[in-house]
């Protein structure tokens, strides 16, 4: 399974620790950067990293910022990007299995130990395929559809 990891300077270190943790365990990961804590634009990077796994470049995306609000958001606003903000297991569990996401966006200062289970959780658990999960993710889906329309 391929990665992409990205993250600002609020979660840069955080980043590197995930990115040991992931190789370790024999996941193919790509870092996006950023390479230092030095304060960068998180959008840029969440948009660098969306683009692969829009082009099917990765199979999973995995953004970091000061408290994942941001990179989460910018994420959201890529056609076909599904990013959850996630702050525990069960969370990293439901937002797989109902609402098939495929970026997983952290507070870049959480435990260590805690982001590996989460990260561990997402990665291992599979989209449900459920009617009603289908059927609401086509419907948002359907809205970017629209809204692509209009412009």
């Amino acid at each position: 399974m391929k990665i992409a990891i990205a993250s600002d300077h609020k979660g840069y270190h955080l980043k590197t620790t995930l990115i040991s943790y992931l190789q370790k365990k024999g996941f193919d990961v790509i870092d996006l950067g950023t390479d230092s804590v030095i304060s960068v634009d998180y959008p840029k990077y969440a948009f660098s990293l969306c683009e692969k796994v829009v082009n099917k470049e990765v199979d999973f995306g995995i953004v970091i910022c000061g408290t994942g609000i941001g990179v989460s958001i910018a994420c959201n606003k890529v056609k076909g990007i599904r990013c959850a903000k996630v702050d525990n297991v069960k969370e990293a569990k439901l937002t797989r299995e109902d609402n098939d996401a495929n970026v997983l966006a952290l507070n870049g200062s959480m435990m260590s130990f805690k982001a590996k289970d989460i990260v561990d959780v997402f990665l291992k658990t599979k989209f449900s395929d459920l009617e009603r999960h289908n059927r609401r993710i086509k419907m948002i889906n359907d809205y970017e559809e629209g809204l692509e329309d209009e412009r």
